[in-house]
């Protein structure tokens, strides 16, 4: 079943509405909370509902789709736990958490080391860290009618998003698509406006795969001369779906539920991989735990050749701080981490176009949130 954004943006709402005014802010070591009122479990869902409280979070859109059903899950379960959490984008999310406005923050690239250093303001004897929680292919979409299983690589990729090939009948898409009518028309291709953790992953795919294509040192900023601008994720489709002889990069899950097509990749393995969550996952079981300190950030493969591997994926991560949080929402935020990397939250995620977590790296995760304090 795939997710309703709707229902899960209004149970957003409606737990926005029930602290306006008065909703407190409860960043790590923040003083300012209502207090714990023990645990209980919900029999329906399993969820332990430790503590109560008012949180507030933002970050990643890429994983909008996932904490939208896992917000209203959570607090169908735990009604005296009240969690609001806004689509900002991961880079507007970091720094929301860095100034202390947030209890966690959603971000599809790890957290830097300078990012590290000044968590320790907020994050009192302790730092912040990665927490994957939330695995996922980046799709290419694209409006092209009467095109469809569209193939493309990485060079093609990199020319077409840098302004080097303006119109869908370049020689380079033909060679890719001997069989397709490609029309003369021009390549409208679409890039996120604010800073996004997906256009990180994207531009990394770039410079891995196309390294002699692609010329920019990558990062949450998008660097490309050329293109048109849209906001977060749902920004990006919409410009697509709307736009004959559009081209983006999106999250999945957003191509999915826009009805958009999906390219196939040349990745150099022996045929085009088509996209989908298991392609994406077998990218992802193969990515290494690089922090350090109990942070679990990731480095993923992004020029992977393996058959039937999508290189081109993001890992979207739960930042907290591992110590130096406030003691009277700290129980109500460790039940809601539990609960989202719990088998009962992951194991749905591929039916909305994500990929669960490797059993590995969620057996880590939780032995992160057990040690937060």
């Amino acid at each position: 079943m795939k997710l309703q954004r709707k229902s899960g943006l209004r149970a957003l709402a409606v737990g926005a509405a029930a602290v306006s005014g008065a909703l407190v802010l409860t960043a790590c070591g923040s003083n300012n909370n209502t207090p714990s009122s023990g645990s209980s479990t919900s029999s329906a869902s399993g969820i332990k509902c430790d503590g109560s409280g008012q949180l507030l979070a933002s970050g990643s859109t890429a994983q909008q789709n996932a904490i939208n059903q896992w917000l209203k899950n959570y607090m169908q379960a735990c009604p005296n736990t009240q969690i609001n959490y806004k689509g900002t984008g991961s880079g507007a999310g970091i720094t929301e958490f860095l100034q202390g406005s947030t209890a966690f923050a959603g971000s599809d690239s790890p957290l830097k080391p300078d990012e590290i250093e000044k968590s320790k303001a907020v994050c009192k004897g302790g730092q912040a860290i990665d927490l994957p929680m939330v695995g996922g292919p980046i799709a290419v979409i694209y409006n092209l009618p009467g095109v469809k299983n569209l193939v493309l690589d990485a060079p093609t990729l990199a020319k077409i998003f840098n302004s080097q090939i303006t119109t869908w009948n370049d020689p380079a898409i033909k060679k890719l698509n001997p069989s397709a009518n490609l029309p003369s028309m021009p390549i409208q291709a679409f890039h996120r406006t604010e800073d996004s953790g997906t256009t990180d992953n994207f531009t990394k795919y770039l410079k891995a795969a196309a390294p002699s294509d692609w010329p920019y040192s990558g990062g949450k900023s998008w660097q490309a001369k050329g293109g048109q601008s849209a906001q977060g994720s749902q920004g990006v489709s919409a410009g697509v779906k709307q736009t004959p002889g559009a081209i983006a990069y999106d999250e999945l899950s957003y191509a999915t539920s826009n009805n958009l097509q999906t390219a196939e990749l040349d990745t150099g393995a022996s045929a085009p991989v088509a996209i989908s969550t298991d392609a994406a996952s077998k990218a992802i079981a193969d990515a290494q735990i690089v922090g350090t300190n109990g942070d679990l950030a990731l480095k993923l493969n992004y020029a992977t050749k393996a058959e039937g591997a999508w290189p081109i994926v993001l890992v979207t991560n739960e930042i907290v701080c591992d110590k130096g949080n406030k003691p009277a929402t700290l129980a109500a935020t460790k039940s809601f981490l539990n609960y989202i990397v719990s088998p009962a939250a992951q194991q749905p995620l591929s039916s909305q176009s994500y990929a669960p977590l490797p059993t590995n790296i969620a057996e880590k995760v939780k032995s992160a949130i057990a040690a937060m304090s």
